[in-house]
Formats: C-alpha cells, sequence, structure tokens
C-alpha cells in the first residue's frame, strides 16, 4: 500500500513537471499570433529605436515581424521575425513575461568597450557634473539601439564626424575615475537624459542642423536632443 501511494505520488510529481516544462516551451519565443504585456513592451521599444511604426497594441503582427527582422538584420542575427533567446537577449528582454534589464546591460560588453565609452565621456564632458558624463555615454547606448546608428561601441564612436573627442584626439587620453565609472553606470541602466540620441553645447555648436532636434534634456552645458 505504502509502495502505490509512493509510486502515485511520484507519478504526479513527473506530470507537474513535464506541464512545467511544456509551459516553458511554450513561453520559450514570441512570433506572429501571440499577444500580451511582453508583446507590448518588444514593440514599445523597437518604436523607441526607429524599427516599429504601427501602434503598441500588444498584438504580434507582420508589422511587428517585419520590425523584429529589421532588428535581427542590423545584429547579425537569424531574420526570421521570431523572438528567441538571442533576440530578446538584445532586445532586453525575457521572455518568462518579465521585462528584462535595462538597455545595454554589462554582460553584452567587454573591458574594452566599457574602457572605450569611458574615454568617450572624459573627452567629450570632462568639467560636466558627474550626471552629465552619464547623459554621454548613455547616447552612445542610445544610438547603438536605434536603426539609425551602428550597433557597437566602437561603431558608434568611430562614426566619421559623430564626436568632437574623435576629431581631435581627445578620444586618445587615459580616462579618469569618475568617467569609468559614469561609462558603467549608464551600461547598467542609468540614462538621464530621455533616450537622447544627440548632445551638443550650444556655446560652442556650429552646426546649423542640431538645433533642429528636440532637445529632452538640459544638464550643464549640454543639450540633449532626440
Amino acid at each position: 500500500m505504502i509502495r502505490t501511494k509512493f509510486l502515485r505520488s511520484l507519478a504526479l510529481t513527473l506530470v507537474v513537471l513535464l506541464l512545467s516544462a511544456n509551459y516553458t516551451v511554450a513561453l520559450a519565443d514570441l512570433r506572429v499570433g501571440d499577444s500580451g504585456s511582453l508583446v507590448r513592451e518588444v514593440q514599445s521599444r523597437l518604436k523607441k529605436w526607429g524599427y516599429y511604426s504601427g501602434a503598441v497594441d500588444g498584438v504580434f503582427g507582420s508589422g511587428t515581424q517585419d520590425a523584429v527582422k529589421a532588428f535581427q538584420r542590423k545584429y547579425g542575427l537569424t531574420a526570421d521575425g521570431i523572438i528567441g533567446e538571442a533576440t530578446a537577449r538584445k532586445i532586453g528582454i525575457t521572455l518568462t513575461g518579465t521585462s528584462g534589464g535595462s538597455t545595454g546591460s554589462s554582460g553584452d560588453f567587454s573591458s574594452g568597450d566599457v574602457y572605450l565609452l569611458a574615454k568617450v565621456v572624459h573627452g567629450e564632458a570632462r568639467g560636466e557634473p558627474y550626471v552629465g558624463k552619464v547623459g554621454v555615454a548613455a547616447v552612445v547606448l542610445n544610438r547603438i539601439e536605434s536603426s539609425h546608428f551602428p550597433n557597437t561601441i566602437a561603431g558608434v564612436v568611430y562614426q566619421p564626424g559623430a564626436f568632437t573627442a574623435v576629431s581631435d584626439g581627445q578620444i586618445n587620453l587615459a580616462p579618469d575615475e569618475e568617467s569609468l565609472r559614469a561609462a558603467r553606470d549608464a551600461i547598467n541602466g542609468w540614462d538621464p537624459t530621455g533616450n537622447a540620441i544627440y548632445y551638443y553645447n550650444p556655446a560652442v555648436a556650429t552646426s546649423s542642423w542640431i538645433y533642429s532636434r528636440t532637445v529632452v534634456a538640459v544638464i550643464g552645458r549640454h543639450r540633449f536632443a532626440i
């Protein structure tokens, strides 16, 4: 009798485990036909980055699929329009129904990336308040996520004409500890700029085009814009 009860209990446990495993598989990707808050989060992020122009309605339709494909192509992923683990990680979500970490989590970047980002901060924002230094780093990371810029820190930093520090050689200066800390804070999710992808100092800016951008934050001497 005891043996029978044990076997029944073991069988029930196995059934529960199998059902749980099947449930996990069901959540292993997002694709056309799915809906819900996680799809809405994907749409919101892709829209912010310039890949998606439709309604943020939580319905995974052909427009969302096309946006996912464009995002995948930029990052060298299989452009199948299905959000699997690799695509989800790049978008910044997890597939268990919980929103993922901040854009540009530290796991996505090497120590060399962090150091290069700190060099940009040091070259572009010396003398700025600390939050302004984080803002400069955040702009670089926001450009990585945008469909209009390269998808690596080095690609963004060395895009021709993108940063004065590269043009005048200040990128070669060794960053101080505060610049390194600002780079890490931005990588870990702090963006005081409101998702800006441009910044400028109006006292020295010579481009008339930059003044056409919408300013979303003012920190120290810099205007941050989209």
